[in-house]
């Protein structure tokens, strides 16, 4: 549910709202939604690129992640993101479990025990948990990886206050698109020099779907129960 500081229903869109498990709980439903659609999509980036296995390794991740918030769901938006990120640390093979289990944790972490946060703590946190993911892996924005669709997205969350997650949705899914012309220097793809120019970063375009996945999650509304299955795109 999103609720106001007064603890009721609170509209769209104003950074007195607070966010709580529930809403955590339907961004990454609407994440493991996105990533059962866009799979084969991603699988066949990944093939140009890497080992052809981004789309299932995600898959196999959100679902797990989907179950467990399902089956339990915890008390506080900062314990489902670290829950999240544990199962996909321990589901999700490759480069990919480490790094998406980094950033949810991380910004789990900086979230807190607090029940509910502001969109404006969402947006701190979410860019802490990007800095994990840059030290994590040593890339910087143009490396054509997920950081170039994370950065554009926390810098137009932190510009807006943590207002508009639209936003977000939009930085990231230009930033996925603007990897195509980019020669890789990170990860598997950079073993490739110049024949990476003009592949999208699956990595990136996964990013991408989970900025889009919390839009979705806030236009959704409060009415949606979590693990109702909601689909998320780019």
């Amino acid at each position: 549910m999103v609720t106001d500081d007064a603890g009721g229903p609170g509209g769209g869109g104003e950074g007195a709202e607070a966010l709580d498990a529930a809403f955590f709980a339907r961004w990454m439903t609407a994440m493991a939604g996105a990533v059962d659609r866009e799979a084969d999509r991603l699988t066949e980036l990944d093939s140009a690129i890497g080992d052809a296995d981004h789309g299932g390794n995600m898959r196999r991740g959100f679902d797990a992640v989907r179950e467990e918030l399902r089956e339990d769901l915890p008390a506080t938006p900062g314990a489902v993101l670290m829950t999240a990120g544990r199962k996909l640390v321990s589901t999700v093979g490759g480069a990919s479990g480490p790094l998406y289990g980094t950033l949810l944790r991380r910004t789990g972490k900086a979230l807190g025990d607090a029940r509910s946060v502001g969109r404006e703590e969402l947006a701190g946190a979410l860019r802490t948990g990007v800095d994990a993911v840059t030290q994590l892996g040593g890339a910087a924005a143009g490396d054509k990886t997920m950081l170039d669709a994370l950065l554009p997205a926390v810098e137009a969350l932190e510009g807006n206050g943590g207002k508009d997650f639209g936003a977000a949705r939009a930085a990231a899914g230009q930033g996925a698109e603007a990897t195509i012309p980019l020669q890789a220097r990170k990860g598997r793809a950079s073993y490739l020099g110049e024949r990476s120019i003009g592949h999208q970063d699956p990595g990136a375009t996964s990013s991408a779907l989970l900025l889009a996945a919390l839009a979705e999650a806030d236009e959704s509304g409060a009415g949606s129960a979590p693990g109702a299955g909601s689909e998320g795109g780019e």
